[in-house]
């Protein structure tokens, strides 16, 4: 059966973790959902707990590690957000993540983040422009929130997504670039592609969505 990885970016943590509760709630496997957010200022000091924070946060703003506290992720009883840790990610900064994409992005969790966001997205099957200009988004102090679902699920992660306020992206991004943004790769369109067979643009623009993309993962039996 067919895969997708289906991304959104919020302003707010708030409205990212109610999307990801609501795809709990929903079935969608805690092993299928990521979240990275922006930890600037240690603003998501109150969801990381006590125990070892202090050595998390040293560690992931020195970039020695993830951070004492990923080794709880893939959620558990009490669900995904109860594994949030903490981690440093070159050119986007300090961030709290939980879920699949950590792995990603930490190289299986081994040491720091080397690989970076943009790695991680673009190795789940994302265009390397579209990943640049989600790894800004958190930079800039926002929530990323990655989904894998097959096709009988993908609908309705879409639609709880953009339910809890996703950002559109087209719209973000042409705003960058009228400040002087730009893409460090030459996919600098790829966030304006009009849309193009089976609903979907080479670079995940879904017909009728302006809020989620989608990009073609695995294929199961």
């Amino acid at each position: 059966m067919a895969q997708q990885t289906i991304t959104a970016l919020f302003d707010r943590y708030e409205d990212a973790s109610a999307a990801v509760s609501k795809l709990e709630a929903g079935g969608v496997p805690h092993a299928d959902i990521s979240i990275v957010s922006n930890n600037e200022g240690d603003r998501h000091a109150e969801r990381l707990g006590s125990g070892g924070h202090e050595h998390a946060k040293h560690g992931a703003e020195t970039g020695a590690g993830t951070g004492a506290t990923l080794g709880t992720l893939a959620g558990g009883a009490a669900g995904l957000l109860a594994g949030l840790g903490l981690l440093a990610i070159p050119g986007v900064g300090p961030v709290v993540a939980a879920g699949w994409l950590v792995s990603a992005v930490t190289g299986a969790g081994v040491g720091a983040a080397a690989g970076g966001l943009v790695g991680g997205l673009a190795g789940a099957g994302m265009s390397e422009g579209d990943a640049h200009a989600y790894s800004e988004g958190v930079r800039r102090g926002g929530t990323l929130v990655t989904v894998r679902a097959d096709e009988t699920r993908s609908a309705m992660v879409m639609d709880a997504l953009e339910e809890h306020g996703s950002v559109d992206m087209n719209a973000r991004t042409q705003g960058w670039r009228s400040e002087g943004w730009t893409t460090p790769t030459a996919s600098t369109t790829d966030l304006q592609s009009p849309t193009s067979g089976a609903g979907m643009s080479p670079a995940g623009m879904v017909e009728g969505r302006e809020r989620v993309r989608a990009y073609p993962g695995s294929t199961t039996p």
